[in-house]
């Protein structure tokens, strides 16, 4: 019988055990991978000494690559509350707790950064000076402090206490009794233990992704005027549902409410691109509501953040120690929209007003309200809170002692019973939960049951509903047709200078809705109609091209090839829902004619069609970004053996046509062929190896002044992917 056994989980993640010595290894840990390891039966409820527990890792193996294909690899926190907890491994007198800590193997700069992060998802801001220079006053700063304690338990203890960290390198280090690890490339592993060795390769497949654990299929979300769409009931141990989220429809306008994992999914299944979220209100920093916060960031356009600036506070501060950069990266990504406390925020007409939640980590609960024809209608969003019984037992009369006062408690059971229209409550109990009890009284017109993996129970189905994934809860029905408002809105943007009355010649047309995974063009074929995208995704599929390109909302599909009438030059294909705009190739030809804007496709069509092939701009970047980027790019041919003098730091630099070698001063050598670039520290202005350049053949590259890619939220999110990548694989 073999003494090592290795299962593949998903892509770029497997499960390595040697039981004779009690070792079981997650080998990469994305978002809801613990959902993943749950489904396959590695992790199960099982007894000891009539305590029940479960089974699981002990041990992590960490991607070097800390971004993978725009997705966020290391995300340890959950895998470590499932150790630390679910297994009793940190519980006093617990029958398996043995004294020995869970371990994090990786590079010294992952396994260090994941200890950091997982500390700020423990704590959230660790002091009351942290507090007050997020702006709290002195005295919340002091019952904030003293609250966060109690759920400590007196102390705020350092990650290290928690758990052992073992670095890897190319030479073989002993995890466990004899059993020993070592990189043999970048991100793969030999394990070895009694002669027997397995490898594991952490790195995902071109266009490959983590898979979602839960299957969601597919809804036609219709835009409402106020409405609320269920996008998440679960918890972190639901392997059927996301976890706690819920999607605002306001004006036909596209809000979150918190981003757990998975969201590319959630927001897929749905039928709602990236680029089509308007903002988003975050409730706190735990990592089922904080995991997709990444997956916003590729965007084509910076999207909202509405917090209170104590959640903000904590929410960059985890986010930094998670990629290790400095604080001001959340600033750089999102247009930052902090929200006064317990006050009413208007934001373009919808009012929302965040309260304060009792939780281990700065949390705000989230009243919004609109004006309808009837009256105002309200929503409030629970999620996280902290059952009443939990609270009363925190209550202390000494104010220097860890937990509340009760005119805190007071206070607090006021708000959680304040009522609305609708009310979303987490009702996941235990500590740090709420419980369905502590609502019987609550005079809320419907209250709908989340953040539970377990079946409401008689009781609490007495007192609330529940809600299937895409269920849509309408407050105020819309009386217009929202979609013909966003077409509007794209051409507008893109033809600023063309008169609305000719805009409305194009707007005068068929809306159609797509079927997922219908072929709306195909590639080689004559097509009559060009599409403009209202809402949804459509991919981009090329033969030859290993490059699958997302467009989504805004974006035109199939213009150059219906206006001239020539065979399309690629597969377009839906991946949900896709509401489009389908406008006749002539129509199109005879609008840009007359409104002179022919000479502007012939200048740009090569630069529009050569950076929508390329990795870095392919994605979700809309036409009057791509064209800025065309206006301003200059061309420059070195031949080989020239001196390449012109690197600066204003600039980014992509290859056109030909190839030239990377070489980083520890030797490492990367060849860069059409489509590569370098010069991504200068965009990102973030400390680097040093590197030389060499031209293997004459080669055209593109320079792109980087002022126009800061407001790039997707462009800056990939060159970062590619720094880390670059700066792990030059380490020694």
């Amino acid at each position: 019988m073999s003494a090592i056994r290795k299962i593949n989980i998903i892509q770029g993640v497997f499960w390595v055990e040697i039981p004779s010595i009690g070792l079981y290894i997650l080998c990469g840990c994305p978002a809801d991978v613990v959902k993943h390891l749950m489904k396959r039966g590695l992790i199960v409820t099982t007894e000891k000494n009539g305590v029940p527990f479960e089974t699981g890792p002990n041990a992590i193996l960490l991607s070097d690559i800390p971004i993978q294909n725009g997705t966020i690899a290391n995300l340890a926190e959950f895998p470590v509350l499932q150790m630390l907890y679910r297994q009793g491994s940190i519980l006093p007198n617990h029958p398996n707790n043995n004294g020995i800590k869970p371990l994090l193997i990786g590079t010294e700069t992952q396994v260090n950064r994941q200890m950091q992060y997982i500390f700020r998802g423990n704590y959230g801001l660790i002091s009351e000076e942290e507090m007050l220079a997020a702006g709290a006053s002195i005295e919340e700063a002091q019952w904030n402090m003293a609250l966060k304690l109690r759920f400590a338990f007196g102390t705020i203890h350092p990650t290290e206490k928690l758990l052992d960290g073992l670095v890897v390198g190319d030479s073989a280090v002993e995890i466990r009794q004899g059993a020993t690890i070592n990189r043999i490339n970048p991100n793969e592993f030999q394990i070895n233990y009694q002669g027997e060795t397995v490898t594991v390769d952490l790195n995902l497949p071109s266009n490959g992704c983590y898979d979602s654990p839960y299957p969601l299929g597919y809804h036609n979300l219709h835009r409402e005027y106020f409405a609320v769409v269920h996008s998440g009931q679960g918890d972190g141990w639901d392997i059927d549902n996301p976890s706690m989220s819920s999607i605002l429809v306001f004006q036909g306008a596209i809000y979150l409410v918190d981003a757990g994992p998975n969201l590319v999914a959630i927001l897929t299944a749905l039928g709602i691109s990236i680029n089509e979220v308007r903002g988003l209100f975050h409730t706190h920093a735990h990592d089922d509501h904080f995991a997709g916060i990444t997956t916003l960031i590729r965007a084509g356009h910076r999207i909202n953040y509405y917090a209170t600036p104590l959640v903000l506070a904590s929410v960059s501060k985890k986010l930094s120690a998670l990629l290790g950069l400095d604080e001001p990266f959340l600033h750089h990504f999102f247009e930052i929209c902090p929200l006064a406390h317990d006050v009413w925020n208007e934001i373009d007409g919808l009012h929302v007003k965040p309260v304060y939640s009792p939780h281990p980590v700065e949390t705000s609960l989230f009243f919004f309200r609109v004006r309808g024809p009837d009256r105002i209608k309200t929503y409030a969003h629970w999620a996280d809170l902290t059952s009443l019984d939990v609270l009363r037992s925190m209550i202390r009369d000494d104010p220097k002692k860890p937990g509340i006062s009760q005119a805190l408690f007071d206070r607090v059971k006021e708000e959680y019973l304040a009522p609305a229209d609708l009310k979303k409550i987490d009702i996941g109990g235990g500590m740090i939960h709420g419980q369905a009890e502590d609502f019987v009284s609550d005079q809320s017109a419907k209250m709908v049951f989340a953040h539970t993996s377990a079946k409401l129970n008689a009781q609490q189905r007495k007192i609330g509903s529940s809600a299937t994934f895409g269920a849509m809860d309408v407050l105020i029905p819309s009386m217009q047709d929202y979609s013909r408002r966003f077409a509007y809105h794209y051409l507008a943007n893109y033809y600023a200078e063309v008169p609305e009355n000719r805009l409305r010649v194009l707007l005068n047309t068929p809306l159609i809705v797509f079927n997922p995974g219908t072929i709306v063009i195909r590639e080689g074929e004559i097509h009559k109609d060009l599409y403009l995208i209202c809402t949804g995704i459509v991919e981009q599929i090329q033969e030859g091209v290993d490059l699958i390109v997302t467009l989504s909302a805004g974006s035109i599909v199939g213009d150059i090839s219906a206006m001239h009438a020539m065979p399309a030059i690629a597969t377009f294909r839906t991946t949900c829902f896709v509401q489009c705009l389908s406008i006749p190739g002539d129509l199109y030809m005879e609008f840009i004619t007359q409104n002179n804007l022919y000479a502007n496709f012939e200048r740009f069509q090569d630069s529009w069609g050569f950076l929508r092939t390329t990795w870095l701009f392919g994605d979700l970047v809309n036409l009057i970004n791509l064209t800025r980027i065309a206006l301003s790019m200059n061309r420059v041919q070195i031949k080989s053996g020239d001196p390449l003098s012109l690197v600066h730091p204003q600039h980014l630099y992509l290859v056109q046509e030909g190839e030239m070698m990377r070489l980083s001063n520890q030797g490492m050598e990367e060849l860069l062929t059409p489509g590569d670039f370098f010069g991504e520290e200068y965009v990102l202005q973030i400390p680097f190896t040093p590197y030389t350049l060499e031209v293997q053949q004459s080669v055209i590259i593109c320079q792109i002044p980087v002022a126009l890619l800061f407001d790039i939220p997707i462009v800056r999110w990939k060159l970062l992917e590619v720094a880390e990548r670059r700066r792990e694989q030059s380490l020694p």
